[in-house]
């Protein structure tokens, strides 16, 4: 029995959909057919990978270092003055004096196999030490940008024209320079030989360049006839699969570094009707009060909600 053609298309959009974003580092897309393993890029997963997950990585690896190296002086008999024969123990204890370059005057090592033997540990706790701290050093200096996206994404029609739009929040206290924001409509479409292909259009900003960010703003879409979200109804874009991506970019003021951030929204995340609170108030004594708070608080707007197939009615000048 051959499965039908509306149940290939939903295996097919679940297979290709997978979050174009992987949100929070889920592992929403396995990759399979790779020949590379973590060890072909392994500079990457080390810059990639949680603090705690590092740290315990280094650990293991120093741990393991001077056991290997304990096991030698051991297998060694007189190899360590001031060690007791059969004393695996300190003989660990004197790997770590060894490749730290500490020493105390109790312990040395004792014949040409055994200096042999440290020459090699004083070389790898040399490279050992130096990589580690050009990892800790790279890993601090990453630039990271402290960029806050609503929870969700709104659609408002108190103007003539819907709007979409999304919040938009430096946390930090320090400008970005020259930010540039991009939203980009994607969605599941047939191309000519009717197999599902994922389709990235471009939904253009009233405002997409600051010269700086400060505090926050609102990267809004106009839903005009020029849209490709004119006249698409939530439903048909539930059905392709839709999502709303935006990304941006800008300079750390501080450290001159590239910052770049992103966000992705399904359809069940846009709200319809709705506009965002204000979150920036002026004070009396004529400071400015930002209540994060009211960042992703979002209310009714002033008008209903427009069907999009009727939209042209409503706004004559609408093709």
């Amino acid at each position: 029995m051959h499965p039908r053609p509306e149940a290939l298309v939903a295996e097919t959009a679940n297979r290709i959909r997978a979050h174009v974003l992987e949100e929070n580092g889920r592992g929403d897309i396995i990759r399979t057919g790779l020949k590379d393993g973590s060890f072909g890029d392994l500079y990457h997963h080390l810059m990639t990978m949680t603090w705690g997950t590092f740290f315990w990585a280094s650990l293991l690896l120093y741990l393991v270092i001077n056991v290997a190296f304990a096991a030698l002086y051991y297998m060694i008999p007189g190899s360590v003055s001031g060690v007791p024969h059969g004393d695996f123990l300190d003989d660990v204890f004197f790997s770590v004096q060894t490749i730290s370059t500490v020493g105390y005057g109790t312990m040395a090592p004792v014949g040409r196999l055994t200096n042999t033997i440290v020459s090699f540990e004083v070389l790898a706790g040399m490279m050992l030490n130096a990589l580690a701290t050009g990892l800790v050093f790279a890993r601090f200096s990453r630039p990271r940008a402290r960029i806050l996206f609503s929870h969700v994404a709104v659609v408002s029609y108190d103007d003539l024209i819907p709007t979409l739009t999304i919040r938009i929040a430096n946390r930090r206290r320090t400008l970005i320079l020259s930010a540039n924001i991009e939203m980009t409509l994607t969605r599941l479409m047939p191309d000519d030989h009717s197999r599902l292909v994922r389709r990235f259009d471009r939904l253009a900003l009233i405002q997409s360049h600051m010269p700086i960010f400060r505090i926050s703003l609102n990267a809004t879409h106009m839903i005009d006839e020029t849209s490709p979200l004119y006249g698409l109804s939530a439903d048909t874009l539930i059905d392709q699969n839709a999502e709303i991506i935006i990304t941006m970019d800008g300079t750390d003021e501080i450290s001159s570094q590239t910052l770049f951030a992103r966000h992705a929204y399904e359809i069940g995340h846009v709200k319809h009707g709705y506009r965002f609170s204000d979150m920036i108030h002026h004070r009396p004594d004529g400071r400015v009060e930002v209540d994060f708070t009211q960042f992703h608080t979002t209310e009714h707007g002033d008008h209903e909600p427009i069907d999009p197939s009727t939209a042209h009615e409503r706004h004559p000048h609408h093709v």
